[in-house]
């Protein structure tokens, strides 16, 4: 896909092709994510962990977000570029919500928000998509909420975990949302939740039968060690292959083996 992906771009590959979405936080991590041929760019707020060194995701704030978000939008090109709100910024109020909303579009090169919840957050939603904000939706394990649910814990499981997940993702593409992602879930209910709906569903942890897939690139790339999910497959291990560099770079500037003369000026 080599045309500039767009909002409709994304609602219509719904039953057409498998969506993919990594996650960037940098211009060279967006750069390379964009020449992937990733259709989708998040600005995840993950970089609170995996990039800022917080406990969780409810310590980043806007202006962080913005921050990385101008700057993975200097590395993006042609996908689409999502930046996620962070917890306090939309939660108030929906007027509050199309404040930072407004900012992100106006501020970065952000072309949507995503924002955590169901039918708790559809009038939020209804008012952003009102008001030209693209919105992606996000149900099931929503870590925002990680303090209220006990922690992070598969959610969706039983008849009655199953009818409140349908309630939220009808309750999204209702409200106007473009696409959903569905996280922590199991893999039946995703099935059933994509089958029933007209708008992509992008999967983390839950499962093959989504529209699309996502992963937090500092886990797909080995590059997060703190823990590692059960849904996370590491298709490299660049974190002990910069460990490893780095000991090399001490060992030889410690025995006075770097900078050779090959490193040297005349």
């Amino acid at each position: 896909m080599d045309k500039k992906v767009n909002v409709n771009t994304i609602k219509a590959m719904k039953n057409q092709q498998r969506i993919v979405m990594l996650t960037a936080y940098d211009y060279p991590s967006a750069l390379y994510a964009d020449r992937s041929g990733a259709q989708i760019i998040l600005v995840g707020d993950s970089l609170a962990q995996v990039v800022l060194g917080y406990d969780n995701t409810l310590s980043i704030t806007v202006e962080e977000m913005l921050h990385h978000t101008r700057a993975a939008g200097r590395g993006c090109k042609r996908a689409f570029l999502v930046a996620d709100m962070p917890f306090g910024s939309y939660h108030e109020s929906p007027v509050q919500a199309f404040q930072n909303a407004c900012r992100f579009l106006k501020e970065t090169p952000a072309e949507s928000v995503k924002l955590e919840g169901g039918v708790k957050m559809a009038d939020t939603i209804r008012f952003l998509v009102d008001r030209a904000v693209p919105v992606m939706g996000h149900i099931g394990l929503t870590p925002q909420s990680f303090h209220q649910m006990g922690g992070y814990r598969v959610q969706g499981r039983g008849e009655e975990g199953l009818r409140t997940l349908m309630e939220d993702a009808r309750a999204v593409q209702e409200a106007g949302a473009y696409s959903v992602v569905l996280e922590g879930i199991p893999a039946r209910a995703a099935g059933l939740i994509t089958s029933e709906l007209s708008i992509p569903t992008i999967g983390i942890g839950a499962g093959l039968h989504c529209d699309g897939q996502v992963l937090v690139t500092n886990d797909l790339l080995g590059l997060y060690d703190q823990f590692t999910p059960k849904f996370v497959k590491k298709y490299a291990e660049i974190g002990k292959t910069m460990e490893e560099a780095f000991k090399r770079f001490y060992e030889e500037v410690t025995n006075g083996k770097f900078p050779g003369e090959e490193h040297s000026y005349e």
